[in-house]
């Protein structure tokens, strides 16, 4: 089942419009050309509403905030939402600071998102409407291990329904349900939270799986999360003794480019609740 969704995505080349932050646009650009998909970037409240009509997916990341950009993403989300584009929301550092939380609860109360993917402490923020987090990462109190995942699941599943979005809650343990489903995955390596930018990689690359697999958001959501999980992981077994987290961001990126349908299928590590 995963790997007909990575094929679709290599076979329908999506073109995906970013607006994401400054500090890691060029790994999201790479990250969809390596998984078959076209990136395009733009933020400027002139265009977005063009590009977005000629992309047929959108991702929002609100790493970087400023003025500027939040009506442009406000204005793409609405032009997404007008053409029946799936928009993917980001909220990264939602809690720590007001115009991070103000702007992820904006953009969720006028944007319809198909898929909201974050830490645990930044997807809390959202459903709470407010909260606290590390900066980007998530509270060490927050986070989802075997004891609490039955209690994660259930709190996953009730975001998704009241959002009507796929919920993508990702740490050590990843979540990805819809009201009814979730997977819980289990792939990946801890050196992926050394890499600055793997978690708005991966937002990128939900936006072309649910892009290229309209009609199933949530397990296209799922094959993104376990394919960016497995490549992490086939990631780390390439790193030499004298290579670090600079190489095993390129390592990352190489693999998701070599990854296969039938490798993720055998790779992939989930249970369904």
């Amino acid at each position: 089942m995963l790997g007909e969704l990575l094929d679709n995505v290599r076979q329908r080349h999506p073109l995906i419009h970013n607006i994401t932050n400054y500090v890691t646009v060029n790994d999201c650009a790479n990250i969809l050309l390596a998984c078959g998909a076209s990136p395009i970037m733009a933020d400027d409240l002139g265009e977005v509403e063009e590009i977005t009509a000629l992309c047929a997916g959108l991702n929002i990341n609100i790493g970087t905030l400023n003025a500027r950009t939040i009506p442009a993403m406000l204005a793409a989300g609405k032009k997404a939402n007008q053409l029946g584009h799936p928009a993917v929301l980001d909220p990264v550092g939602a809690g720590a600071s007001r115009l991070r939380t103000d702007t992820a609860l904006r953009l969720l109360d006028q944007v319809r998102f198909a898929v909201i993917r974050g830490n645990i402490s930044e997807i809390k923020t959202l459903a709470l409407g407010g909260g606290s987090t590390q900066g980007v990462d998530a509270d060490l109190g927050d986070a989802v291990t075997e004891d609490s995942l039955e209690e994660a699941v259930r709190f996953a599943k009730g975001f998704a329904r009241k959002t009507g979005a796929v919920i993508a809650i990702t740490g050590a343990i990843d979540i990805v349900a819809d009201g009814e489903r979730a997977f819980c995955i289990f792939n990946g390596h801890p050196m992926m939270s050394r890499v600055t930018g793997t978690g708005c990689q991966l937002s990128a690359m939900t936006a072309a799986y649910i892009t290229a697999n309209p009609d199933r958001l949530l397990e296209a959501a799922a094959a993104a999360v376990c394919a960016m999980g497995v490549c992490g992981q086939l990631a780390h077994q390439r790193l030499g003794e004298l290579d670090g987290n600079s190489t095993y961001r390129n390592d990352i990126i190489d693999a998701v480019y070599h990854l296969n349908g039938e490798t993720l299928e055998q790779k992939a590590n989930y249970q369904i609740f």
